[in-house]
Order: structure tokens, then sequence, then C-alpha cells
């Protein structure tokens, strides 16, 4: 029996990402990897969730190297990958060729957090959680019945059951319960504490800076950087910028206001 999935409410990447999760069923954690953009064996040796944040990713591309990078794994019969880096929507890739997918995209407030099951390359069903009254894709009704059976939505797909929602998190785990049990999801817990996972670039690999950091990397005995995944931990990068670029400090500074200023609702 694994640990499910209805543990993701409220869990979050010790690394400050937003937690992105993608399932498979019927091909492997590599295979995984290679269907969200990796390449062939490109894999870094395995990390902890706590170790990414040095990784020079970037969930913002115009404010960084647009870069992302996946732990895979698999649990229950399922392939997993936990995502780091902008928002990518690779469902259709992922399930080709009979494969069964599915996408966990966590947003903490609106648009809601999203789970998404795609078969052969389409979007098959998916609803937001505390939002089920909306669903999507080819079949969005198909998980009405259990949505139904339990207890989040009358039969009309329309109307709550429990219109007063006392606590939200409960609720989300209603409605990932619902995954959980259809698809007999699971994720080990143990994928965001301390289990170190095969690690793939899958966007922003190579970094086009990355022979000249890494040239000065070993010539200022400083630790050189993954050649599997070849992208600049973002320390390396900082270094190697505040000793070549002579108005360093200037742009730090304007990069430093910038996202200070912005606001995901502005």
């Amino acid at each position: 029996m694994g640990d499910g999935i209805q543990w993701l409410v409220g869990a979050t990447s010790s690394s400050g990402w937003m937690l992105d999760v993608h399932f498979a069923r019927g091909i492997g954690a590599e295979e995984l990897a290679l269907r969200l953009g990796a390449s062939l064996g490109a894999r870094a040796e395995p990390m902890t969730d706590a170790e990414m944040a040095d990784l020079d990713i970037d969930a913002y591309p115009d404010r960084g190297p647009g870069s992302a990078v996946i732990r895979a794994g698999e649990d229950d019969g399922w392939a997993f990958a936990i995502m780091y880096g902008p928002y990518l929507d690779r469902l259709a890739e992922v399930s080709r060729d009979g494969v069964e997918a599915v996408h966990y995209h966590y947003n903490s407030e609106h648009p809601p957090t999203n789970v998404l099951y795609a078969r052969d390359g389409r979007t098959v069903c998916g609803f937001g959680l505390c939002e089920e009254s909306n669903r999507y894709g080819d079949e969005p009704d198909l998980l009405l019945p259990d949505l139904v059976a339990a207890g989040i939505l009358h039969p009309d797909g329309e109307t709550y059951r429990d219109s007063g929602i006392d606590d939200y998190d409960d609720r989300k785990r209603l409605g990932l319960a619902v995954f959980e049990e259809r698809f007999g999801l699971s994720l080990p817990r143990s994928a965001l504490a301390e289990d170190p996972l095969p690690v793939y670039a899958i966007m922003g690999s190579p970094a086009p800076d990355f022979e000249e950091i890494s040239v000065w990397a070993a010539a200022n005995g400083k630790p050189l950087p993954d050649t599997h995944l070849r992208l600049i931990p973002a320390g390396l990068r900082k270094e190697y910028e505040r000793a070549t670029d002579p108005e360093w400090w200037q742009r730090g500074a304007h990069h430093l206001t910038a996202r200070v200023e912005w606001s995901p609702h502005a």
C-alpha cells in the first residue's frame, strides 16, 4: 500500500517551487523524462529535494535562464516526475501510444490547483480542486460518478453537496482522493524528504555559456557544474558574473528591485 496523493495538499518543495508532478502508467521513469523533454542519457547523479535549490532554474523565463529539471522515480505501477521550473503542459506527449498520464499542478490561490488525466495523446478529464463543477477534457463527466460518491457534487454535476466550505484543505483532499482511488495513484512522501532521485534537465540545457563558465570555474578552483545536466548552478553563475562583469552590482540591484515589485496579481 503506497502513500497515495492526498498528502500533496499543503505540501511544498523545500526549494521553494510550486509543486508540479507528472505521473505515467505504461512507461518507466526514464521514458517519462524523455517525453518531458530530457535528452537520452543526460541524467545527473541522484539528488534530494533540498539539493535542488542551487540549480540554475527559474520559474519565470523572462527573468532567468528559462530552464527546468525533474527528479524522477516509480511507485505502485506509476512513474512520476517532480518538476522544478516553469509550468509545462506536455500531457499529450507523455500519454501518447496508449500511456495513461496524470498532471497535478499546484496553485496557491486562483486558478485552483488542477488535476488532469490523459490517455493516447488526449486529455480525457480533469478538474480544479474545490471547483469540481468545472470539468475539462474530451470526457469531462468521466469522474462525475466518483465526485457524487465522494459527497462533493450532486448528480447534476453543477451543485455542491456542501455549499459551505469550512476547511479548504479537507475539500481538496476529497477531490484528490477521487484521482487516487480511481487510478491507484501514489507518490512516496519520502520523495519530498530524504529520497535522492535521478535528475534530468528537460528545458534550457545546455546553458549557452556552459563551457565559458566551466573554464572560468576550473581556472579559479570552483566546483565544476554537472556535465550531464549542463546547467550552471545559480551560485556559480553569481560568482562568475560578479568577477567578470564590472556593472554586476548595478545589474544585481535592478534585478532585485524588479523581483520585489513584481506581483502575480499584477
